[in-house]
């Protein structure tokens, strides 16, 4: 047996560099391969959700599932390491037939947790409201387009999700319109397209997108025929918060009871308020003339060659879009698999004006300050410069004036990467990418300028 090896000072570093290669290249490898993993919650029991469907979705090419797994008794949850650690994923469950996803959205590469809440679902559920209507006219030529944004709001004690394939909220058109689309959103979520079902009565629909606890919103965009002069006499099937007609300069409005609306001025539109209207009251009013938001029929050059081209900024393919509707807004004929996760900035950008509308109406329950509270503006009209605030407010409703400003701003920065990526692969044609740049650029203008008045 020979003598043993003497181990001299050169061989004991060569030895020490590879044992710390082996343990950095071990560590890096273990950070690149660890599971995803999560909790769910039960919000109407308050218990963790055990035997839950999860599912992992990997958001590259589409939203493609890349595992199935179930809750355990404490309501965790794992998935194996996801083979594509550059992709971002997405952790859905399915509670009693409705989906539900984290409230912090999609898992970017390096993410490996997510918190989840669900709830029980039932066909009749108590505490609903509907907070605020607000109906968008515009027309040109022989064509009137709307858009209308419902909020309902469900404060179920204990809270429960309202599902029923048969429908959930029941919407009504004017006579003579004809449906072009229809769009959800969850409470903390982004609108998606969803079907509505005619019912066996003239221009009502239902639609049957579950109503979370929480403020859910609908949307729906329609066109009829136009000859300069359209009269409606909406009818709202619930009581109803807030209703609000807005048109554009050029066109005028007239309603049958003059003392049932408030006026708030606008530079560019005329915005029509109700307040407090109960199921079946009559608010028969009519429109003339002919105008389109200055959105609708802005040339390319000023919506995307200019960045502070509008909240609302369109492109020349929007202002010559002749499909029904299609002027109004970004249309969803054929939204992309990952519409749920950013079509809320991509396409509800478009009608921030209607988004204004519902958040300035929606703040009359607040406090207010005192000195608005005692000045002989009228409330309404007092609170019309808060408009362009009315994206971050319903981003995060109770947050303070610097907090939405801050989460806005952040999520802007992240989602202009996002766009600048979506666009070097292909992902959104020229004229997607110049509206939605322009739109985001006048979002944190607006954010910036607010944060340092606050």
């Amino acid at each position: 047996m020979g003598a043993p090896l003497k181990m001299t000072p050169m061989m004991a570093l060569r030895m020490t560099i590879l044992i710390l290669v082996a343990l950095v290249i071990g560590g890096v490898t273990s950070a690149a391969a660890q599971n995803i993993t999560g909790t769910v919650t039960n919000g109407t029991t308050g218990k963790p959700a055990a035997g839950d469907e999860v599912e992992l979705l990997a958001l590259s090419q589409g939203m493609q599932q890349v595992g199935t797994t179930k809750t355990d008794a404490q309501g965790h949850f794992s998935f194996p390491a996801p083979t594509d650690t550059q992709t971002p994923h997405m952790v859905r469950v399915t509670h009693d037939g409705v989906s539900y996803f984290p409230q912090g959205g999609p898992l970017m590469p390096g993410a490996t947790t997510a918190e989840l809440t669900i709830y029980d679902s039932a066909k009749k559920v108590n505490g609903l409201s509907q907070t605020v209507e607000v109906d968008r006219l515009q027309a040109e030529g022989k064509q009137l387009e709307g858009i209308v944004l419902y909020a309902i709001t469900n404060k179920s004690q204990p809270p429960v999700t309202l599902a029923d394939d048969k429908g959930t909220f029941e919407v009504v058109l004017p006579a003579g319109a004809e449906l072009d689309s229809a769009q959800a959103k969850a409470p903390g979520g982004q609108p998606i397209a969803t079907d509505a079902q005619p019912e066996s009565q003239k221009g009502h629909y239902q639609l049957s997108y579950p109503l979370r606890p929480g403020e859910t919103q609908f949307q729906v965009s329609y066109h009829m025929p136009y000859s300069g002069e359209a009269s409606f006499s909406p009818r709202p099937l619930r009581d109803v918060q807030h209703f609000v007609v807005m048109v554009p300069k050029g066109m005028t409005f007239s309603a049958k009871d003059a003392s049932q609306f408030q006026s708030m001025s606008d530079p560019q539109s005329t915005i029509m308020v109700a307040t407090n209207i109960k199921s079946g009251q009559e608010l028969s009013y009519s429109v003339s003339g002919t105008g389109l938001f200055p959105s609708d029929n802005q040339q390319g050059a000023q919506g995307a060659g200019a960045s502070g081209g509008g909240a609302m900024g369109g492109s020349q393919a929007a202002a010559n879009d002749n499909r029904p509707g299609g002027g109004l807004g970004a249309p969803i004929d054929a939204p992309d698999p990952l519409m749920p996760y950013r079509a809320y900035i991509l396409g509800a950008f478009a009608l921030v004006l209607v988004m204004g509308g519902a958040y300035i109406v929606s703040r009359s329950n607040r406090p207010r300050p005192a000195t608005v509270a005692a000045g002989p503006v009228n409330k309404v009209q007092a609170e019309s410069a808060e408009a362009a605030a009315a994206f971050a407010d319903f981003v995060e409703p109770s947050a303070p004036a610097r907090d939405r400003n801050a989460l806005l701003l952040e999520a802007m920065k992240e989602e202009l990467f996002q766009l600048e990526i979506d666009r070097q692969q292909g992902k959104i044609t020229p004229e997607e990418y110049a509206k939605a740049k322009a739109a985001l650029d006048e979002t944190i203008r607006r954010a910036v300028a607010r944060g340092k008045g606050a």
